[in-house]
């Protein structure tokens, strides 16, 4: 079972799964996250990754901004389905849904680079070992933009990753790297 919300892609409704399993970012976060970018990177053309994809909402408003590439990376089930069902209601050429945990697509050989990865993992996540894990993936200037409760740590960023700003937008902040 899933429901709508109101979503990605410049006003088009997304699905989300049922539950409280997925937590999208919040509209206000998602406009000040792509503001931000643009100020780090060019989105045209492109490459994508966005890990613990939830509803692939990110990947896809990246998509809708010009982006060549998207790859959607989640683990559960039920968001699969919902990113799935996103792709197809948006119809966005260069989505691509990669059903696996993160950590398993990353100890694959790193290839293509990607030049901006979203990360929004579930708040319990230790995002370390995966932050470090990521580096090979970064193209040269690529971006890291990573939510995080605005209550918690702050990130500790491994070498190859140099932060750059974080902005709060209520419970979430958004934290951003430079490789």
């Amino acid at each position: 079972m899933t429901r709508i919300i109101a979503g990605t892609a410049r006003g088009r409704r997304l699905e989300v799964p049922a539950g409280v399993g997925t937590r999208p970012t919040a509209d206000r976060a998602r406009e000040g996250l792509f503001s931000s970018l643009l100020s780090l990177l060019d989105l045209d053309g492109a490459r994508v990754l966005d890990l613990y994809a939830g509803t692939g909402a990110l990947g896809l408003e990246a998509l809708s901004r010009g982006a060549g590439t998207a790859t959607l990376v989640e683990d559960d089930p039920a968001a699969v389905t919902a990113i799935r069902a996103n792709v197809d209601r948006l119809a966005l050429p260069g989505a691509y849904v990669v059903p696996q945990k993160v950590e398993t697509f990353l100890a694959n050989p790193p290839e293509p680079r990607y030049d901006l990865v979203l990360l929004d993992p579930p708040y319990e996540t230790v995002v370390e070992p995966v932050l470090e894990t990521l580096v090979p993936w970064l193209a040269e200037n690529a971006v890291v933009a990573l939510e995080r409760r605005t209550r918690g740590q702050d990130p500790g960023w491994p070498q190859g990753l140099t932060p750059e700003r974080s902005r709060r937008y209520g419970e979430a902040t958004i934290w951003y790297a430079l490789a």
